[in-house]
Parts: C-alpha cells; structure tokens; sequence
C-alpha cells in the first residue's frame, strides 16, 4: 500500500528533470527511426522545436481554459508552474512537425510517423513528471491499495487518489512499444500516425472517466472531447492511407 507521495521543492526538480528525460529518450527514439527510415532530418531540430512550441501550446491551451482566472490573474496563470494542457501540447508539436517537414522537404505524413514512437515514449516519461510535482492530473479518490495522495503537491490533496499519471505512463510504454513495431514493417505514410492518434485518444478517453476535470461538451471533459477529434483523425487517416499505394 502506498500511503502518499511527499511533493515539495525536491519534486519540483524532479519534475524538471524527468521532462529533459521524456525529451532525450524522445531523441534516440527519434533518431533511431530516423536511421531505418533513411531520412536527411536533423533529430535534434525536431526535438528543440517541439519541445518549445510544445510547451508554448500547452500553457497556452491551459490558461484559455480557465479565462476567468486568466482574467485575474494573467501573469500568475501564465507563469505558473502548475498547468499544462495535453491537448494544447499536441497542437504546438503538430505546428512545429509541419513547418519542420516544409522545411527540409518530405511529406507531412512522414515526419509524423517518424515522430510518433517517440512522441509516445516521451508522454509516458513525462507522465511520472507530473506524478511526482503532484499538478492535479490524478484521479478520482480510491480505496484501492496503490491510491496515493499528495499533500505536498502543486494541486494538494489528502484523499488518496488513482494515480492516473502511471495508468498512463503505463499505457503509453505498450503504445510506443507497437509503434516502433510497426515502423519497422509498414510502407504506408500516415500508417504509424493513425495508430497513434487512435491509441492515445482511446487511452485518454478511458482515463478521464477517473479524473476530477469538469465537464463540459455533453457531459465529457475538454480532455474526451479532444480525444474523441484524436480519433476520428485517426480512423480517417488510417483509411486514406490503406487506399494508397505503399512505398
């Protein structure tokens, strides 16, 4: 039984530290399918410019969210530690892959596939962040034996709670383990990438259920519904790309 987790300026630093570790295993991912791929894409540029767009996208997506508070407080919303939206993060990351694929001149399905392992993996480590700073990504109170509480977090709480971050963390691992599977044997652009927005909406989706996030567009949470677009984007790629012919 794991009675709390202690989070305090210590786990602030981890949290810091293991989100430099979700981008630099994103990186020998990254770079790694890069290699098999045969592709002339600098892995670091890819990294750098989605890890800043990344993070500009999720602050930004996070405070919009709230724009009462934004209101305010502007500059405590935007500066605060607490609050970064995965959603707003995804959008970030699809900005800078697109301008990155104009860029050095290859479709933008392909820099996606290339991309989503590691995108995966670096969710799941980034994941056990968000865990140790205690920022309100856990779940709902549970009277199960691994429920943890976080008296000490970004976002307090004594109840114990699902820790939804390694529910996720754990199914992001398995998601980027089927990836990299696929990048290995599929010869369809846009392949790996429906698989990966279809997966990580699902897991997504799932989770929300035992998270403490309002509701909003016919009772799901901003989170489900972006999930939900997740997809649908997904299931139509994934389509198209079946019709056409393989590399």
């Amino acid at each position: 039984m794991i009675p709390y987790i202690h989070v305090g300026r210590f786990s602030i630093g981890t949290f810091g530290l293991l989100m430099v570790a979700a981008f630099v295993a994103a990186y020998f991912v990254l770079a790694a399918d890069i290699r098999r791929r045969r592709l002339n894409v600098p892995a670091d540029n890819i990294v750098t410019a989605s890890a800043l767009l990344g993070i500009a996208g999720a602050k930004l997506y996070h405070v919009l969210e709230t724009p009462t508070l934004l209101a305010t407080d502007p500059i405590g919303q935007i500066f605060s530690r607490a609050g970064v939206a995965w959603f707003g993060g995804f959008i970030g990351v699809l900005l800078a892959l697109y301008l990155l694929a104009r860029n050095y001149k290859i479709t933008y399905l392909s820099m996606l596939d290339v991309c989503s392992p590691a995108a995966a993996l670096g969710y799941a480590v980034g994941r056990i962040g968000c865990l140790t700073s205690g920022d309100g990504d856990y779940g709902k109170p549970t009277s199960l034996p691994w429920g943890m509480s976080f008296p000490n977090g970004l976002v307090p709480t004594n109840d114990k709670v699902h820790p939804t971050p390694i529910y996720e963390a754990i199914a992001a691992i398995l998601i980027f383990w089927l990836l990299w599977q696929l990048g290995a044997k599929s010869r369809r652009p846009g392949y790996v990438t429906a698989i990966y927005l279809l997966l990580m909406g699902i897991e997504r989706f799932l989770v929300e259920f035992i998270r403490v996030n309002p509701r909003s567009f016919f009772g799901l949470t901003n989170a489900q519904a972006a999930s939900l677009l997740s997809i649908f984007a997904g299931a139509v790629i994934l389509l198209a790309c079946r019709r056409s012919p393989a590399y």
